[in-house]
């Protein structure tokens, strides 16, 4: 599997574009938020992404955060993930540091797992020790995810909204 974690870049618009209308098609909640933002102004969307990380232009309540794409060999996105660099009170309780999603034609084959692995490596370029990783109760697959990269869990859980959130720590 060689896959690999770039930063947002205009360059990929109609590989973003691809994974965005898929994840919408789908109707499922997007994952992680970031995928969210709308990508009809393009640049500027890539541009909050690298601004996030900078801590410019944040939302209220919001810390910084760098966002990665998982692409293959032929620069498909497969997956995003955000990497939160501190915890506010909510990400401490529910949100964690790493949020991970991966498109829905290209789940079940390894990618959430490894996306992790290298996002586990941007961690400590950050400095982050341990890491906080989330995910609901109800998904095992991503249960599985952070248990095949040294996740342990955290007696505490959350609910949130009658979801029960799990917690693990990873380092």
């Amino acid at each position: 599997m060689m896959v690999q974690l770039i930063k947002p870049t205009v360059n990929l618009q109609p590989a973003y574009l691809s994974f965005y209308e898929e994840w919408k098609a789908s109707e499922e909640m997007m994952v992680p938020w970031v995928i969210e933002k709308d990508p009809s102004d393009f640049p500027n969307m890539v541009q909050s992404l690298l601004d996030a990380e900078k801590g410019i232009g944040l939302r209220e309540n919001f810390v910084p955060d760098s966002t990665y794409w998982l692409v293959d060999e032929e620069y498909r996105i497969l997956g995003v993930v955000n990497i939160r660099h501190t915890l506010s009170d909510y990400l401490f309780k529910a949100g964690g540091h790493i949020g991970y999603g991966v498109r829905p034609s290209e789940r079940q084959k390894g990618y959430a797992t490894k996306m992790l692995e290298l996002a586990l490596e941007e961690t400590k370029k950050l400095g982050i020790n341990p890491v906080l990783v989330c995910c609901d109760a109800v998904n095992l697959a991503s249960d599985k995810t952070i248990r095949n990269n040294g996740g342990v869990e955290d007696i505490d859980f959350v609910e949130d909204n009658g979801n029960v959130i799990k917690r693990y720590w990873i380092g």
